[in-house]
């Protein structure tokens, strides 16, 4: 089991945490949005290996969240609030 560093209530357990997607993967808008950039949007990954920044969101308190962690160890590094905040690990 893994703990989870809330940037707003500490170290958690991981099953307490939820996957938000990566992070960066900007929602298209306005009426002109295409089909392709919509699927694009939807179902195109980066899937790298190494070093990813994600969007979590902790079930507890409700906060969203990024954390960056290792695809292939899942060490995390830090966990930043969408604010900026960075809490390393």
């Amino acid at each position: 089991m893994q703990l989870f560093h809330c940037p707003f209530c500490g170290a958690r357990d991981e099953t307490e945490f939820h996957f938000g997607g990566e992070a960066g993967n900007i929602r298209p808008e306005g009426p002109g949005v295409t089909p392709e950039r919509w699927a694009s949007y939807l179902y195109l990954r980066d899937n790298p290996k190494g070093t990813v920044r994600e969007v979590w969101v902790h079930m507890t308190c409700g906060e969203f969240f990024v954390m960056e962690r290792d695809s292939v160890s899942h060490t995390v590094t830090s966990t930043t609030s969408l604010d900026g905040a960075e809490n390393a690990q």
